[in-house]
């Protein structure tokens, strides 16, 4: 495997230097961890497949899981504005 000095270019700066060997390896880590985001999404999509094969409303599901992670304190003020305008508008 033949190592490049990218140093030579006329306005790089002689600190960078790459080889060929450690480039790769950067590149195929990132490569594994994009599959590995491929296998995980598509587990999810089976995760909800099952749900939903068991009756379960995966739309609200969703909803619960984008809840969970978000502070308790913002989800108690949007829900307060949330019914402050519905009573504005005569829904509630």
């Amino acid at each position: 495997m033949e190592d490049y000095d990218v140093s030579d270019g006329p306005s790089v700066d002689s600190t960078y230097k790459v080889t060929a060997a450690e480039l790769r390896q950067f590149i195929e880590r990132f490569e594994r961890l994009e599959q590995e985001k491929k296998d995980i999404a598509e587990q999810q999509k089976e995760v909800m497949a099952e749900a939903k094969g068991r009756g379960y409303d995966t739309k609200v599901m969703r909803k619960v899981i984008a809840l969970r992670k978000r502070d308790k304190d913002d989800i108690a003020e949007e829900e307060a504005v949330l019914e402050m305008y519905k009573e504005a508008l005569g829904m509630s």
